[in-house]
């Protein structure tokens, strides 16, 4: 018996139209399997992809299941005469296998041939075919071979395929079927080929194909995989997980989330609605330039080593600061200063009984607060050096408040007890003032007596120093690359941008790569502090080193990495974020945004500086304020002071996230400028009930300020007359801004405010004005007040209402 054999042409194009004439349906059923699954054709002549076409196959195979592979093959072969092939337009997968006899292509769905093979039923040629002598045989529902020949005509034994198909499942094997038959076949009987060949290397490749396709249809059945960022778009999510933006739109606003395809989402939103449209979500890490580059890793506990304490010198003018790390150092540095401010930020490195102690000269708290600033903490403990015959000054407690913001241990150097009038105790009684009670007393804080210029008690103070450090168990690894802080940086006509630097961790060698805020460069020379060239310096170590591109702010990290190129792009990203952080208004604690902070859990703790007129005003005011800490949030003045706020109150707030407030006090120019460039808050009070009021109003988010306060501009009085009728005129300059002649005005004396009313009367020359512009003269009277003195400023100012 003849077998028929089955060609598996290729057809480069088959169309929608098609397609359904071939599995006997209307067109309009293949276009909504389209567009439910893939996109809806444009018209019915469209050419299909292999894609959409495995759509079509597999929606048709699911909706018409067939019991077993046994069924696809259960139609019996037969002999027949010879005929030329019929081509036929190529048949779905799923389908029946072999063509009905008499070249009649049966077109149905697997549904139908199943019923066609059931109950006997066969076409009116099957029936002829039968009536031959060849036909009475015993039938049998599997072929026993079929011959597939390909256009490059390679035959094949189909016993092993077939053996391998019903190996694969019922359901794999059918879809291993409708691959084959993928729209790609053309059927022609042929009675010359037949007996049993080897698979050619092309059917190989073929079969391979197949079996890659077919795990990528079984691939379609697992979940969307979707990586979601800390942040995406609604759009961008929508695509990740092959949605359209309405049905994202839409599981969004059933969530109760109302967002546009623009909108960012955060990654739990996100990720609730992939999981809700059925897809795995997975978080998506994105590893920037600086992770890349610079290595952060903590480092284990066998591999840290004891490190050298990190020691700075803090104290009022003139109380010795300097004298002392002259001592210590042996050198005579004090003598070529100014005034009694130190010149240059320097820092050195001293043997105390074989253990090194590194001390930063720093002029003040000044350059201590702007490092603080940035974020670096460099300094292990803190020296505060009081004379024994000033006792405790404004910069004392200044540096005190400072040291205890950072959080470091203090030990007090009493010094100038070689002096007649020195009185140690009495500076003992002043400390425990603020909160520093000596361990003479039952305190905790080490109080040592010296004399810098005499050399007293240095050795003490020095043994208390590397007591208090052993005490605190100062370790680093220097078996990793540098990391540090920058002490201070300038321009070096002979060597270009010079830096020094403290390495905190790790070691830093000649020639490393290293990048510290916007510069980048490799280390050409190192030197120490006594100028003597060093090829590699370890943890607690400062150096000098050269061969930066610029020099780097004072407080910025430094770090030792392995790609240059990588560096300076990282440099070029950081320049660019400077710009655009410069534009942008720096969001920090204010009075209008403390209670949403408290709600946000954002905020534990107000932190507060208070500047009063009088130190009776500052105790007042700081023990009024700290008794407004509830459950939520803990009020603390971490500063008190008496005088005009000045640049290091900004400075300190800036670095502490505090509000200032004042009462009867002004800020000075430097102030004012600082704490717009820092976007720190200053509340200015004449009655200290409204300061309570207001900030409890604030924690409570009830505060509804209705006006605000809008400087005009500063004027100097340079001279006064006495009118009889009129009382006293002020011959003034205005500094800055202008005088109008409607404001109001506040008398400045010394940074304290002395006075507060109207302005009377402004004039030009003889004339009324109604404006005094910066750099004009005037003459001007204060509405019942006469006590204007030369010198005084006078400040104008107008109330502005806060649009609701």
């Amino acid at each position: 018996m003849e077998q028929n054999e089955v060609f598996l042409l290729g057809i480069e194009k088959y169309r929608v139209h098609e397609v359904a004439k071939d599995f006997g349906l209307p067109t309009k059923t293949i276009t909504e399997i389209l567009t439910k699954y893939a996109e809806t054709p444009k018209n019915h002549m469209q050419a299909l992809t292999d894609q959409e076409l495995s759509l079509i196959f597999e929606y048709l195979t699911q909706h018409n299941p067939v019991s077993s592979i046994q069924v696809i093959f259960a139609d019996t072969y037969k002999e027949e005469p010879a005929k030329e092939p019929a081509t036929k337009k190529p048949e779905p997968a799923g389908k029946a296998a072999a063509p009905a006899q008499g070249q009649q292509v049966r077109q149905s769905v697997p549904a139908q041939s199943a019923q066609s093979s059931q109950g006997g039923r066969q076409q009116p040629q099957q029936q002829n075919a039968a009536s031959k002598p060849a036909a009475q045989q015993p039938v049998s529902r599997v072929p026993q071979r079929k011959i597939v020949d390909t256009r490059k005509g390679g035959d094949v034994n189909l016993a092993k395929y077939d053996e391998r198909l019903e190996d694969l499942g019922g359901e794999r094997g059918a879809r291993m079927q409708r691959q084959q038959r993928s729209g790609k076949e053309k059927i022609r009987t042929n009675n010359q080929r037949r007996g049993g060949m080897t698979f050619s290397n092309k059917r190989k490749q073929d079969e391979a194909e197949r079996m890659r396709r077919l795990q990528l249809e079984i691939a379609k059945k697992a979940p969307v995989k979707v990586m979601i960022p800390d942040e995406i778009s609604v759009g961008e999510l929508a695509s990740r997980m092959k949605k359209t933006g309405a049905e994202v739109v839409k599981c969004l606003m059933k969530n109760g989330v109302m967002a546009s395809l623009s909108q960012m989402i955060d990654f739990d939103t996100a990720a609730i609605i992939a999981e809700e449209m059925g897809c795995k979500v997975e978080k998506e890490v994105v590893v920037t330039i600086e992770e890349r580059l610079i290595d952060d890793h903590e480092d284990k506990a066998e591999d840290l080593v004891p490190r050298a304490p990190v020691v700075v010198v803090m104290g009022h003018v003139d109380h010795g600061k300097t004298s002392l790390l002259d001592t210590i150092r042996h050198t005579s540095v004090a003598a070529g200063e100014a005034g009694g401010i130190t010149q240059h930020i320097g820092a050195y490195q001293v043997q105390v009984n074989g253990k090194p102690i590194t001390f930063l000269d720093t002029p003040g708290h000044e350059a201590f607060t702007s490092m603080r600033a940035r974020g670096a903490m460099i300094t292990d403990i803190a020296i505060l050096v009081v004379a024994a015959d000033d006792g405790i000054m404004p910069q004392t407690v200044e540096s005190i408040n400072h040291a205890k913001a950072a959080g470091i241990p203090i030990i007090v150097a009493i010094n100038k007890i070689d002096r007649e009038n020195a009185n140690p105790d009495r500076v003992l009684q002043q400390l425990t003032e603020y909160g520093l009670v000596p361990e003479d007393w039952g305190g905790d804080t080490i109080c040592c007596r010296i004399s810098a210029k005499q050399k007293i008690g240095i050795e003490n103070l020095l043994e208390m120093v590397t007591l208090t450090a052993e005490m605190a168990e100062l370790k680093a690894n220097p078996n990793r690359s540098a990391k540090g802080t920058v002490i201070e940086a300038r321009l070096d006509k002979g060597r270009g941008p010079v830096a020094t630097l403290l390495v905190q961790n790790g070691t830093l060698k000649q020639g490393d790569i290293i990048i510290a805020g916007t510069a980048v460069g490799r280390v050409r020379t190192m030197m120490d502090y006594k100028g003597a060239r060093l090829t590699q310096a370890g943890p607690s170590v400062p150096v000098e080193i050269a061969g930066l591109s610029e020099a780097p702010s004072a407080g910025s990290p430094f770090f030792a990495v392995a790609d240059e190129r990588m560096a300076r792009e990282l440099v070029e990203q950081r320049k660019a974020e400077e710009k655009a952080k410069a534009a942008a208004p720096v969001q920090k604690v204010s009075l209008e945004n403390l209670f949403d902070q408290i709600q946000a859990g954002e905020r534990k703790e107000l932190a507060l500086i208070v500047k009063a007129d009088v130190q009776g005003s500052v105790e007042a005011v700081k023990a009024s304020l700290e008794k407004l800490s509830n459950d939520e949030v803990t009020v603390r003045v971490i500063h008190g002071g008496v005088g005009a706020i000045n640049e290091s109150d900004v400075m300190l707030a800036a670095s502490s996230g505090a509000i200032i407030v004042g009462f009867n006090v002004r800020p000075d120019a430097a102030a004012r400028d600082g704490a717009v460039r820092q976007n720190v808050d200053m509340r200015m009070y004449r009655v200290i009930y409204d300061c309570i009021d207001e900030i409890e109003a604030a924690m409570k988010g009830m505060l509804a300020p209705k006006y605000r306060e809008v400087v005009l501009g500063h004027a100097e009085v340079r001279q006064t007359y006495k009118v009889s009728s009129v009382g006293t005129v002020a011959g003034c300059y205005v500094q800055d801004g202008k005088i109008v002649r409607s404001c109001s005005v506040r008398v400045v004396r010394d940074g304290i405010v002395i006075h507060e009313g109207s302005l009377a009367s402004l004039k030009r020359f003889k004339d009324d004005a109604r404006e005094v512009a910066e750099n004009y003269e005037c003459g001007l009277t204060v509405e019942k007040f006469n006590d204007i003195k030369e010198g005084d400023i006078i400040e104008a100012f107008t109330m502005e209402e806060i649009p609701r």
